[in-house]
């Protein structure tokens, strides 16, 4: 079932990616920048918060914000409670990038609620929550996220 679930989750996160990038690109972004610009809608945050809510590395984050806010679309602004971190914030260009995908985003989410049934749509979001809420669990209890040979040999799989 883990390899199933795995396997599930790649091909998905492939499918989220290549529509996520023809989103994107009118907007003038791909698909890490709207991920990365995405997470500071709200608050500004550090490129250390970003990563670990978008669960990739503070290396890649790093790497987007500063080209988003070479192009414009974001800035760095002080961080009161760490000097060295500083906070990233969109810039009013980047909000408005970020506008420009909202109809064809409204669209896709549409259709998927079509497909799927509004109620549907909410149980598979719920059920991908749930399971990375495990993974996180699993990956805070000290790593150990791999099977002992009983749990290996089970219907776990």
């Amino acid at each position: 079932m883990l390899s199933r679930a795995a396997l599930s989750v790649f091909r998905l996160n492939g499918q989220f990616l290549g529509v996520a990038d023809e989103l994107a690109r009118p907007a003038g972004l791909t698909s890490a920048w709207w991920q990365v610009l995405g997470a500071v809608l709200r608050e500004p945050l550090p490129v250390a918060g970003i990563a670990r809510a978008m669960g990739i590395t503070r290396q890649s984050v790093q790497r987007i914000a500063d080209l988003l806010v070479g192009n414009g679309l974001a800035e760095y602004v002080p961080n009161p409670a760490h000097r060295r971190a500083k906070l990233l914030r969109p810039t009013a260009e980047g909000m408005a990038a970020i506008e420009k995908i909202g109809p064809g985003h409204a669209e896709l989410a549409g259709r998927l609620a079509g497909h799927l049934g509004d109620e549907q749509f909410a149980e598979t979001v719920r059920v991908l929550e749930r399971l990375s809420a495990a993974m996180e669990a699993l990956a805070s209890d000290g790593g150990q996220a791999t099977a002992t040979p009983d749990e290996a040999a089970g219907s776990h799989r």
